[in-house]
């Protein structure tokens, strides 16, 4: 496989929570009033990403994963999860809030949807005044049966509700009630997976005047205690790797790019893939280069070796799979 920064066409999600920041900040190609979502890179059912760049130009994600194998997916990844590419990456601009929700784990979602569960974390590209964030249950105490029963006038007494800045970084695992709260915006990483158990809407409605169904039993059966809110503890380091997330299902990096950046994948089997959060920077790998913007993403495939990555005080993602993780191994508060 001819290996060089691949970048994929955006799949665009209107969402009644949705609203323009990502066409107006990230230059997406969308007119609506209500865009919540854009699916980077997704290997899910009738979302599957095209590459838009290179000589792979109009191939899917998975016509390269089936062609290619390890040198796209990486040896490991492939046994493990066969041609299923195994992360979807996004960026969300919430104008009001999302539902109150949580996801399956690996067991149930297998269970009752024949899916991957649903991991995932959340780095905070930007946010208004006051901006916030549910994650998790405020009393351990709590019974999860209290999930049915859940009104405007008690929501934030049952959650935590934690005000956000920009930079910040959450680890969201399976069983985690969350939600993302109006005026923020993020860079997601998380298993392929589009299963969501609602637990609460804000008694909101459709043009039609409709609610959206909420699912109180799998979402009780799913939901679990954390003893933490999952907030990353990092430093920023000039050029250089500071880790956010390292768990089974992916690794998360970020560096800030002031000058040049040098990265050797030779021994890592993994794809790796860069979301540029801030500023611009240009990827390097094979005498080919590609610029990503803020809200841009780029695929390297596994068989890649060196790369450079260049930009001025840019803020840059770096995702990929450590297979030899068998839990967790995060540092937060």
């Amino acid at each position: 496989m001819k290996a060089y920064p691949i970048k994929f066409n955006p799949i665009l999600k209107e969402k009644i929570w949705g609203g323009e920041k990502l066409t107006t900040v990230f230059n997406k190609a969308s007119n609506s009033k209500t865009l919540g979502e854009s699916w980077e890179i997704s290997g899910v059912n009738n979302n599957v990403s095209i590459v838009s760049n290179g000589i792979y130009k109009g191939k899917s994600l998975n016509e390269l994963i089936n062609k290619f194998k390890g040198d796209f997916m990486g040896a490991k990844n492939l046994e493990r999860f066969g041609e299923e590419f195994p992360l979807l990456i996004k960026f969300l601009d919430a104008k009001t809030n999302l539902s109150v929700q949580v996801h399956p784990d690996d067991q149930m979602a297998r269970k009752y949807h024949n899916s991957f569960g649903k991991t995932e974390m959340w780095y905070i590209m930007d946010n208004e005044k006051d901006a916030e964030i549910i994650l998790g249950l405020k009393d351990h105490n709590t019974a999860k049966e209290k999930l049915g029963a859940i009104n405007a006038k008690n929501v934030k007494q049952i959650f935590n509700s934690v005000k956000v800045n920009k930079g910040d970084s959450y680890f969201i695992p399976a069983g985690k009630v969350h939600a993302i709260g109006a005026g923020v915006m993020v860079a997601e990483i998380q298993q392929t997976s589009d299963i969501t158990y609602r637990v609460y809407d804000w008694d909101r409605v459709d043009e039609k005047g409709n609610t959206r169904a909420l699912h109180t039993e799998l979402a009780t059966q799913a939901t679990k205690v954390f003893p933490s809110l999952g907030k990353s503890k990092y430093s920023l380091k000039r050029d250089t790797s500071s880790n956010l997330v390292n768990c089974q299902f992916f690794t998360t990096n970020i560096f800030n790019v002031v000058c040049n950046v040098h990265k050797n994948y030779t021994s890592l089997d993994s794809f790796v893939i860069f979301m540029c959060v801030e500023g611009n920077a240009e990827i390097t790998q094979n005498g080919l280069t590609e610029i990503i913007k803020m809200g841009e993403t780029v695929l390297l495939p596994a068989n890649s070796d060196k790369v450079t990555i260049n930009g001025t005080n840019a803020k840059v993602l770096e995702v990929y799979i450590n297979s030899n993780l068998k839990a967790c191994d995060q540092k937060a508060s």
